[in-house]
């Protein structure tokens, strides 16, 4: 069914209208005619401005209210002070959504401030959307739409531009048009007053038209839908991610240039990581990848071959090759059993594979066809200098011959100018990217290879607490809580170990002391030596000032005890009623000192960091940054490339460090963050690992209170697995039922579920005659963001296969729609299982989840001829009615407030 998004009236309106259109030479409301009118808009135009009655020959109105029909998309080019007041006009004109184009907002002090701030609230009070303030426009080529003042407008194309910048969003259009790059959405932000990254995103993954995304970012205002956006559209497209802000100068001018948030850089770049899509780190990088999106470039792995007609291009590309982690691909002795009979005798017989300078176009011909054809090759660069014997038109029509019939992708770099333009000319004919320098044209390979193993990291969706114990919920809350009830917001030492414990989390042994009398007795029995620490919640500095370590004897501890009690006595009265906590010194010759730490960052909240370990707390130069929940996959990726993990391994005089025992608290730490939503910040400094252990004998945690929303995991950037919602049911036969959140591992299974449903049962689901899912739809049915939609699939044991397999038998799911109230929902059961009472537990279990979520209206559109579907749903509680415009759907609507306390009262889900 191809319905509309609600995104619709701003990528394709069928009516637009100019506010403060003019024909004042390069006037900002004359360059968006002219824009239009160039761009061949195939809607209805107007202009509006009381001093004209026409202008360049496009219908002129005084007020937009004046214009006889509804108007989708009006965009505005007046003064900043204006704008409230012709939003205002908009909204009791009934238009849908306004583009601002004037700066002078948020962004430029208090006075622009409150001009958004009225602009807004007459926005939501008419139901209107805004992009902008302070944005370029909006550019749908397809359409003939160029609502922007940039110069010369887009050509149509594949790929969405989304940018924050107006002036890079012009710069990327300027380079597209002689580059013939084709755009199918460009969208330039603003200040994001209230349209953002996720909204745009959203509509760029329902775009059919759109086939691949480059977004440029300066800082978002809502991190949990920008990563769920994010996430949804790399299921499906490749991604690439222009983040700018690496360093503090340029962060703090990305946040006075768009208002919003950009947080730690390294953060960002594992959000982005984890997200599924590629970072670019340089405007050359967007240039060139743009060129390979657009020709469809699409390596499946990082295995690069490599040939040249010369050595020194040959060298720059492995050598650029090594810096980014790409493989240079291994020839089969096949392969170098046909290059031998094809290069002259001495060649190197390696990958770079140089052909010398003296190669004909049928030597580079042939060298690339036995390229093309090795397994071991996931694509090829072919380099080519201009050398008085090169040929290099030639070689370039080879090339493009052979490249019709290949499905492994090819890149070019011919180095030169005058003598390479033509050849430049047949690549771009042939759809096959050149580049300029051998640098650039591994960079590209690297990026969108590098999308594809980035799907590894976005198809991970751990689960909180499914290792093997679980933690011990009352002793955590109660700790959490005593501190809070006594005004601490950091807890003592004794109270972050007994925390880390209790997720499993080896700690050091210690008692806590009061006395002399006390502490000689803990030593007793802890062993000497020991040391010595005040239990109270110090900073780490401080701390260390007041320890005392490697006590050997009683004579020794009395001493420390006595002069410990002074200092805190003078320093701190307050924290001498903590006591002290005595402990046994930690030995190995084989250990490992690491160090690890959890705080909240502004735009992604909790974030782990791991490294070696470092004394100067503001200096961490080795540290790896992970957003939570973790797994082992998504573990073993975090430490990857870090000095801590080659200090992991085996050394010349130490054993390898038992990595399971890392695993283990990384993971454990993991679920904490998830599990305790009071947790502000955590350092573990040092993490002792030897090669049979690991131990904790230190730490400092940071709590605070948190709202009491009743929503799971709502402090997160990405939602864990929610293991809480799995169900247990039976069917009247006694078979046991599963009815349990979705999981991406669920695709293969899902689409066996779609494909052995009824044409019936297809048609009524799908309203179309599905054979299967397209793997696209196949992945967003099943990697779902669980914050702001929810799949339920039943399943039952598979009785022909020995190991624990599942069969699917039914699936019920909604999606929260962007007024973050009401969501539509969908229901599909297994022929065999229906009307036997599994369709009413699943829409019990989507109902109930929806309200939880405070979501208070579900919906629902079905075919009229469906009268089993209708009278199902009558029975849960939908009010249905027809469609006026199509007598051949109804719709429905149910109180999910009301339901989900009805079915709560008679039948809780357990």
């Amino acid at each position: 069914m191809d319905e509309k998004h609600y995104l619709s009236p701003l990528f394709e309106p069928r009516s637009v209208a100019i506010i403060g259109a003019t024909e004042r030479e390069n006037a900002l409301g004359a360059i968006l005619v002219s824009n239009m009118l160039a761009a061949r808009f195939k809607g209805r135009l107007y202009a509006i401005n009381p001093k004209y009655q026409a202008i360049f020959g496009v219908p002129c109105h005084a007020r937009i209210g004046d214009i006889p029909e509804n108007i989708d998309l009006a965009v505005i080019a007046t003064p900043a002070h204006s704008v409230p007041g012709l939003i205002e006009e908009c909204g009791k004109a009934g238009v849908k959504f306004a583009a601002i184009l004037s700066a002078g907002f948020s962004e430029s002090g208090a006075e622009g401030a409150e001009f958004e701030r009225k602009a807004l609230e007459h926005a939501r009070r008419y139901d209107m959307r805004l992009l902008g303030p302070n944005s370029l426009g909006v550019a749908r080529p397809l359409i003939g739409m160029d609502a922007t003042f940039g110069l010369g407008g887009a050509s149509p194309g594949s790929i969405g531009f989304v940018s924050q910048s107006g002036a890079l969003c012009a710069a990327v259009l300027d380079y597209a048009r002689p580059n013939q790059v084709g755009f199918s959405n460009v969208v330039s932000l603003g200040v994001t007053a209230d349209l953002d990254f996720g909204e745009i995103l959203d509509y760029m993954v329902w775009d059919f038209r759109t086939e691949a995304i480059l977004v440029h970012i300066e800082g978002i205002r809502d991190a949990r839908r920008f990563l769920s956006a994010l996430r949804a559209a790399a299921r499906v497209k490749p991604v690439m991610v222009l983040k700018v802000g690496r360093h503090p100068s340029g962060s703090r001018a990305a946040q006075a240039h768009s208002g919003a948030l950009t947080g730690d850089d390294a953060v960002f770049d594992a959000a982005l990581r984890r997200s599924g899509v590629v970072r670019l780190s340089t405007l050359t990088q967007l240039f060139s990848n743009l060129k390979g999106l657009y020709l469809h470039f699409r390596p499946r792995g990082k295995r690069l071959a490599i040939i040249t007609n010369g050595g020194g291009p040959g060298v720059l590309a492995a050598d650029r090759a090594g810096d980014l982690g790409i493989d240079m691909a291994h020839l089969s002795p096949a392969t170098i059993e046909r290059l031998d009979g094809i290069l002259p005798q001495h060649w190197s017989r390696e990958n770079p594979v140089d052909l010398v300078g003296d190669s004909s176009p049928e030597r580079y011909a042939k060298a690339l066809e036995s390229l093309l054809g090795d397994d071991n090759v996931d694509g090829v660069l072919c380099l080519l200098s201009p050398l008085a014997m090169s040929h290099p038109t030639e070689v370039a029509q080879r090339i493009a011959a052979l490249c019709t019939n290949s499905t492994k992708p090819v890149l070019t770099c011919w180095l030169g100018e005058e003598s390479c333009q033509r050849a430049r000319e047949i690549f771009r004919q042939a759809r096959i990217p050149s580049l300029r320098t051998p640098e650039s044209a591994v960079d590209v390979f690297s990026h969108i290879s590098s999308y594809y193993r980035n799907q590894q990291l976005l198809a991970q969706v751990p689960g909180p607490l499914e290792h093997e114990k679980a933690p011990m919920h009352e002793l955590v809350t109660n700790l959490i809580e005593n501190a809070l009830h006594e005004r601490r917001t950091v807890l003592r030492r004794q109270e972050a170990l007994a925390l880390l414990s209790a997720f499993h989390i080896p700690v050091t042994r210690m008692r806590v002391v009061h006395s002399i009398a006390e502490a000689e007795e803990a030593a007793s029995h802890l062993g000497y030596p020991v040391n010595l620490r005040p239990n109270a919640e110090l900073s780490g500095t401080r701390l260390q000032h007041l320890a005392r370590h490697d006590l050997a004897s009683g004579v020794a501890l009395t001493l420390a005890f006595e002069e410990l009690r002074s200092q805190l006595e003078v320093r701190m009265p307050e924290s001498v009623a903590a006591g002290w906590c005595v402990e046994p010194v930690y030995h190995s010759e084989y250990a490992r000192e690491l160090m690890l730490r959890v705080w909240r960052d502004p735009a992604f909240g909790p974030v782990i960091g791991f490294g070696e370990r470092s004394v100067d707390p503001n200096y961490w130069p080795d540290r790896a940054v992970a957003l939570p929940p973790l797994n082992a996959f998504l573990v073993r990726d975090m430490l990857h490339d870090t000095h801590a993990e080659r200090l992991l391994g085996p050394l010349e005089s130490m054993p390898a460090a038992n990595f399971a025992a890392l695993e283990h608290t990384l993971l454990r730490i993991s679920d904490l963050i998830c599990e305790v939503p009071a947790l502000r910040s955590l350092e573990i400094n040092p993490l002792y690992l030897d090669d049979e252990d690991l131990l904790v004998t230190d730490a400092r945690i940071e709590i605070g209170r948190t709202a009491r929303t009743g929503a799971h995991y709502e402090h997160m950037a990405i939602h864990p697995y929610p293991s809480n919602l799995v169900q247990r049911w039976h069917l009247r036969d006694g078979t046991p039922v599963t009815i349990r959140p979705i999981k991406p591992e669920d695709g293969e299974m899902n689409q066996g579920f779609v494909r052995d449903l009824s044409p019936e049962t297809k048609y009524f689901r799908y309203m179309s005659a599905v054979r299967e899912l397209s793997p696209s739809m196949l992945a967003r049915l099943t990697l779902i963001d669980y914050f702001r939609e929810m799949a339920f699939i039943a399943t039952i044991p598979d009785e022909t296969q020995e190991n624990e397999q599942e069969n699917q038998i039914g699936v019920a799911r909604f999606n929260a729609n962007p007024d973050g109230k009401s969501c539509e929902f969908a229901i599909v059961v297994a022929d065999a299982y229906q009307h036997s009472g599994l369709g009413r537990r699943l829409m019990e279990a989507i109902i109930v989840t929806a309200a939880e979520r405070g979501l208070t209206l579900m919906k629902g559109e079905f075919l009229a001829n469906n009268d089993r579907m209708l009278r199902f749903v009558e029975r849960i509680g939908f009010k249905l009615h027809s469609d006026p415009d199509d007598k051949t759907l109804k719709f429905g609507e149910l109180d999910l407030v009301a339901s989900s306390k009805a079915i709560q009262a008679s039948a809780p889900p357990t």
